[in-house]
C-alpha cells in the first residue's frame, strides 16, 4: 500500500467540548502522521463552498450552519493507505453502526454532529486539501 495523504476536520462538536487531543491521539496511535494542521472559524459561505458536492441533499444548509457555529481543526494526515485507515479511525458516519474504539463511537453525538470528517478518495483528498492548506505548509 502507497504512502497517502488526506484531509482530516475535526467538527465544533468536538472542538467545543476540547476533544481534540483525544481524537489526534487516536489518529496517531493508528501509524497517522498529522503533516499539517490549524484551527480556523469557517464562514457558513466557506462551508458551503466546501461542501458544495452536496448542495442538492436535504442536510446541506443544517450542515453549513453546523460547520461554521465553532471552530474546526483542519490538518492534513499522512500514512500508508492512509485515507482507507482514516476512514477505519473515524468509524461509521452513524455513530450506532460505528465499531467500538472508533472516533464516532467514542465522541459522536449524532449523525450530524459526528465529530470528524474524512476525505473518501485520493482525488477528494486532493481537492479538498488544497480548499484548505498551499504547499507550503504540508511538512511531512
Amino acid at each position: 500500500m502507497a504512502t497517502e495523504r488526506t484531509l482530516s476536520i475535526i467538527k465544533p462538536d468536538a472542538t467545543k467540548r476540547n476533544l481534540t487531543g483525544k481524537i489526534n491521539a487516536k489518529f496517531e496511535d493508528a501509524g497517522l502522521r498529522i503533516i499539517a494542521q490549524k484551527r480556523i472559524q469557517l464562514t457558513k459561505a466557506q462551508a458551503g463552498q466546501f461542501y458544495a458536492v452536496h448542495a442538492e441533499r436535504p442536510f446541506y444548509d443544517e450542515l453549513c450552519e453546523f460547520m461554521a457555529s465553532e471552530p474546526v481543526v483542519v490538518q492534513v494526515l499522512e500514512g500508508e493507505g492512509a485515507i482507507l485507515k482514516n476512514r477505519e479511525v473515524m468509524g461509521a458516519t452513524n455513530p450506532a453502526d460505528a465499531a467500538p474504539g472508533t472516533i464516532r463511537a467514542e465522541f459522536a453525538e449524532s449523525v450530524g454532529e459526528n465529530s470528524v470528517h474524512g476525505s473518501d478518495a485520493p482525488e477528494t483528498a486532493k481537492e479538498e486539501i488544497a480548499f484548505f492548506f498551499s504547499g507550503l505548509e504540508l511538512v511531512g
